[in-house]
């Protein structure tokens, strides 16, 4: 293995774990700027030496924003890809398309149009992905802007059924064309700028912007159309609900396990501790579905977890670290045969978790190493301050002079984006680091940081991402980024919500 293998390896799984947790938002330590210009000069270095691994990385545990930034890049410089890496490319891009939120992908449409992106390949994507969209009038209803420029751009055919002849083209294009619609959701649509009922036929986010127009109350037009919403769209009214004290019920036990963290974190502390039954039994049932046949597999584990105050995250990712470390606690928990959880603050009661006072995470360290663990995992943004540097020189104490032989196997899993170092904060080069966003990719994660260790080069790395890849082009692997986007949609087209 040669020195060259070992950095590339070491650039593509920087890239990767970028790719992970950055979205180009602001986080505590830095602004979005920053974050857009760090993440911008990533893509276009690994695109242009790694084009290949570039394009694997669209079936890893990557978030929905450089998803769909990948996808851009790689339609962008079709020119620049040999016949065989356009095939391969042409299945990643479909496989992650299928998975996306379907807003996201009619804004990456939407890019590519203003780019003037509009080689044949790429217009054969946006025409197949239209084509495999369950319900076409939901999404002329929802995303009217983006079908319309797909449709554009891609020269799509929108005559769909014979009885309904050109009905959705001249819905999207020329609606006042057609005094009524035999499609109920369009004909809800058209009705809807005159009539209040038929609002409350449409979709949540549509609905919205004519109960505005209509002046229909907002505790009372959010009553009516809870069961038109999603579970996602209900989760995120929620605040709302509580302002206007509108009755918008949300089932817990249903979300994902990292989000059920986030929506546990926006709760006032008295609403947690008066629903800690309830709040506790989801987390818990969440962590062993996430965990599913490897529960119990993990022998003994210590977690230091951080909850300081620069988990707090941003206006647009609020609370995202500490809802992410509050997600890996209980999914740990799960997995593991003996579990010791040390959180930053040394508080002991996971559901009151709020960020709080400096990251002391040498201290939490030595409290963890005493426990002797099989494994040790540390969630935290490595900004470790309390006294700064020492959780770098114990890890290097333990890996160099008290465990030589890896008996314990640590490994550090950082949420928060360093735009400055174009890397997520290591807390020792002795220790692998790894990006995270989800807590549900927490196993997999794992076992991708043993790359990160500088002990494997290249060829492992490849072989690693080929088998990722044959996995997520045949379907075996789950939705990757924001769990759950595709089942939820699924619910979209049943609810007749957002998806």
């Amino acid at each position: 293995m040669t020195r060259q293998d070992l950095v590339a390896a070491e650039d593509v799984l920087l890239f990767v774990h970028a790719a992970i947790t950055a979205t180009g938002q602001r986080e505590f330590h830095s602004d979005a700027d920053g974050q857009r210009l760090s993440l911008d000069f990533l893509h276009a270095y690994v695109r242009v030496n790694y084009r290949p691994l570039y394009a694997a990385a669209l079936a890893l545990d990557i978030n929905d924003h450089n998803a769909a930034l990948i996808v851009r890049r790689l339609l962008e410089t079709a020119g620049e890809a040999t016949d065989e890496e356009r095939r391969t490319e042409g299945q990643l891009i479909a496989a992650r398309l299928a998975r996306l939120p379907a807003p996201r992908v009619y804004r990456l449409f939407r890019a590519l149009r203003a780019a003037k992106v509009n080689n044949r390949r790429t217009r054969a994507i946006m025409r197949d992905w239209c084509a495999a969209r369950p319900d076409p009038a939901l999404d002329a209803v929802k995303y009217r802007a983006g079908l319309k420029c797909a449709a554009r751009h891609a020269h799509l055919r929108l005559d769909g059924e014979p009885q309904r002849a050109g009905e959705l083209g001249d819905f999207l294009f020329a609606p006042g064309r057609r005094k009524h619609f035999t499609t109920p959701l369009l004909d809800a649509w058209r009705r809807a700028h005159y009539e209040q009922k038929a609002v409350y036929e449409l979709p949540f986010t549509v609905a919205e912007g004519f109960a505005a127009a209509h002046g229909i109350g907002r505790r009372a037009f959010l009553e009516r159309i809870a069961p038109r919403m999603t579970r996602l769209e209900r989760l995120r009214v929620q605040e709302s609900a509580r302002t206007t004290r509108a009755e918008v019920d949300l089932d817990p036990a249903r979300l994902p396990l990292t989000r059920l963290a986030a929506y546990v974190l926006g709760l006032p502390l008295d609403d947690r501790v008066a629903r800690r039954a309830e709040l506790t039994g989801a987390l818990r049932a969440a962590a062993r579905r996430t965990a599913g046949a490897r529960a119990g597999t993990w022998g003994r584990v210590a977690a230091v977890l951080d909850d300081s105050f620069s988990t707090t995250g941003s206006r647009q990712k609020r609370r995202r670290p500490l809802a992410t470390a509050l997600a890996c606690h209980f999914l740990l928990a799960e997995l593991a045969g003996s579990y010791r959880p040390l959180w930053t603050s040394g508080r002991r009661d996971p559901l009151l978790a709020y960020p709080y006072g400096p990251t002391p995470l040498g201290m939490r360290l030595l409290d963890a190493l005493e426990y002797a663990p099989e494994r040790l995992v540390i969630v935290s943004d490595g900004w470790d301050n309390a006294p700064p540097g020492l959780a770098g020189e114990v890890l290097r104490v333990w890996r160099t002079r008290l465990d030589r032989e890896g008996r314990t196997s640590v490994v550090h899993l950082n949420p928060v984006y360093d735009a400055e170092n174009f890397a997520v904060r290591r807390l020792s080069a002795e220790v692998p680091t790894a990006g995270v966003r989800d807590a549900e990719d927490l196993p997999a994660l794992v076992q991708l940081a043993r790359f990160a260790e500088g002990r494997t080069g290249l060829a492992e790395l490849r072989a690693h991402l080929d088998d990722r890849v044959r996995q997520f082009v045949r379907g075996d692997h789950g939705a990757s980024g924001e769990h759950g986007a595709s089942g939820e949609h699924g619910a979209t087209v049943r609810e007749g919500g957002a998806g």
